[in-house]
């Protein structure tokens, strides 16, 4: 056998005990006369010692061989530590090893493999197979697989069965670019990688499977950032003669049982809050909750004095940054360069400060007295010592601006932290939105989305009002899940498709396979998807889903490590019916 033990569990208990050990060279210490090797695996690291009086000398010749990451196997006794370390579970111990044997040498690895590396994020994703090694990714790599489980026995536990779907299927004109994938035996025709599994989960239920759950790879080709990847993994879940409130609950469920199993934390509160109230406390759908910072909209408070700023605006808008009086003129200003960035996009910002003794100074003292800023500190909640930013412009435009703002000003004060968590639902979202380039209605969520109920007639009326029955679960300013009530039957769902512009033929010919399935029997229904990679991602306390994947994309959405996507040979394009006019 290659070992009798791993390296992370040998203690004081085991002296005198001969073991067999095995895994990579961390570490070589060599006096001459006595040998030290850190020995690691998954598991952890156990000091080997070999010694000139007490080690046969060919061992003692084999280990002054060692190179750092040689894969070895180690036979000894092992023996009390003289210089223990406390801070290795297996500090008290060594092995006085009395076999060695090579079973692979190692190349001089490119980065040092250990906690704190010295390589480059590019270089460790060119080798990441010797970046698993390291036990910051390795942690990584194993929690994520914890959560995983939990989530498998929370939900199997509640009779959902996990079904399988396909990965080949067909495009839609819907949603963000799909991968396509050319079929050699239909010349000239497509199947599409799945962006999410979601009419197969309806047709699961027209199946009568009732509760259904998938850990499922989608893929999507858009941009990326740090919490996007071209191919990403959902918690893909369903149920059939149900309601929103029955998702609601059930969700809330296995949030919560996630929070306590892997992080330890009781959370009872899911408040819920609609999109519109979201859109106007907040300035976006996803609110971090950890931290107040409401906005305080003072149009009927700044719009009466001769500011044209704030008159010509259709709406004026603040947040109070607790203690945010202590900043200097300096500091102030450096927020007001941060929200020009191009990628927030505000053309300035109002401050108005809350002395400590309630008076106030603002940067627009000319236009605006003590009365008028009072009003303000009141509609925006702010304090003595606190400073009040006020942006203003057009609606959307400066609700987000604010929003990027509130979240830069918490990260500064330390007010998002990692092992606080503060869940809420987001409902009633619109049911379409409108598309300026497309000059069209589209479907915020789906087009599979029901309408909330009473509210169908509205569709031919003001569309724009009509209400889902959808809801976002966020998880510390983060969408960790998002789902609804579906359609399902088949009248409603061929008025939904005329109202985004399907044409009677487009509808049937991209969907007709589950409008035909609507027609024998399909039961309400809907569901939820979990973004697998964000949730660990926040579970485990960082913002990156990078970190917690074993072989990521890089923001090129290219595999650096085997160099893809990458050219196929000309045989191949021919079988596929495919050419290429590249230039040359």
């Amino acid at each position: 056998m290659y070992r009798s033990h791993t390296n992370g569990e040998l203690r004081a208990t085991h002296i005198n005990k001969e073991v067999t050990l095995s895994g990579w060279v961390q570490k070589i210490r060599d006096k001459g006369f006595m040998i030290w090797v850190d020995l690691r695996d998954r598991y952890g690291i156990t000091q080997l010692i070999f010694d000139e009086e007490r080690t046969p000398k060919e061992m003692m010749t084999l280990a002054s061989q060692l190179g750092r990451e040689f894969v070895i196997q180690a036979t000894g006794t092992v023996i009390e530590r003289e210089s223990k370390n406390p801070n290795m579970p297996t500090g008290d111990i060594e092995i006085l090893v009395s076999k060695l044997t090579i079973l692979n040498k190692s190349l001089t690895p490119p980065f040092t493999i250990e906690d704190a590396t010295d390589g480059g994020e590019d270089l460790r994703m060119k080798y990441r197979y010797l970046d698993i090694r390291r036990k910051p990714v390795r942690d990584n790599l194993v929690f994520r697989h914890k959560v995983t489980m939990a989530v498998r026995n929370y939900l199997s536990n509640l009779d959902f069965v996990e079904v399988e779907t396909p990965y080949l299927i067909k495009s839609t004109p819907e949603g963000a670019r799909d991968f396509v994938v050319p079929s050699r035996m239909n010349e000239g025709q497509f199947y599409a990688l799945p962006q999410s599994p979601q009419t197969f989960k309806q047709l699961l239920m027209v199946g009568g499977m009732d509760k259904y759950f998938q850990i499922v790879k989608c893929f999507r080709d858009e941009d990326l950032r740090a919490d996007r990847q071209p191919e990403f993994t959902q918690i893909d879940c369903e149920m059939a003669y149900i309601e929103q409130e029955d998702i609601l609950n059930t969700f809330e469920g296995l949030t919560r049982h996630l929070l306590k199993e892997i992080n330890g934390v009781e959370v009872d509160k899911f408040p819920r809050i609609t999109y519109d109230e979201a859109m106007k406390t907040y300035g976006n759908d996803k609110p971090d909750i950890r931290f107040g910072m409401k906005f305080g909209e003072l149009n009927e408070v700044a719009q009466h004095k001769d500011f044209n700023v704030f008159n010509s605006a259709e709406l004026v808008v603040g947040i109070a940054v607790p203690g945010g009086n202590q900043y200097s003129r300096k500091e102030i200003d450096q927020l007001i360069d941060w929200i020009k960035r191009p990628q927030v996009g505000a053309l300035g910002m109002v401050y108005v400060r809350c002395n400590d003794d309630g008076t106030y100074k603002s940067s627009v003292d000319k236009f605006y007295d003590q009365e008028d800023l009072a009003k303000w500190a009141h509609a925006t909640g702010a304090s003595n010592g606190d400073l009040i930013c006020v942006l203003s412009g057009e609606k959307n435009k400066v609700r987000g601006q604010l929003s990027a703002l509130r979240m830069e000003l918490a990260s500064r004060l330390g007010l998002r932290k990692s092992d606080e968590f503060a869940p809420l639902w987001v409902i009633d979202f619109p049911l379409l939105e409108w598309d300026e380039e497309t000059n069209r209605y589209h479907a915020m969520h789906h087009p599979f989305t029901s309408p909330k109920s009473g509210q169908l007639d509205l569709l031919e009326s003001n569309p724009g009002a009509v209400k889902a029955n959808a809801y976002d679960l966020v998880l510390n300013g983060n969408e960790i899940g998002g789902g609804s009530i579906r359609i399902h039957d088949k009248e409603t769902q061929s008025l939904m498709f005329d109202y985004l512009g399907f044409s009677e033929e487009e509808a049937k010919a991209q969907f007709g396979f589950l409008m035909d399935a609507f027609q024998y029997g399909a039961p309400p229904h809907g569901g939820i998807a979990f973004g697998l990679d964000r949730l660990v991602a926040i579970l485990g306390g960082q913002e990156t889903i990078r970190d917690f994947i074993a072989f990521p994309k890089n923001n090129a959405g290219r595999d650096v490590m085997i160099d893809a996507p990458a050219p196929i040979d000309k045989e191949q394009l021919k079988e596929l019916h495919l050419q290429l006019n590249l230039k040359p």
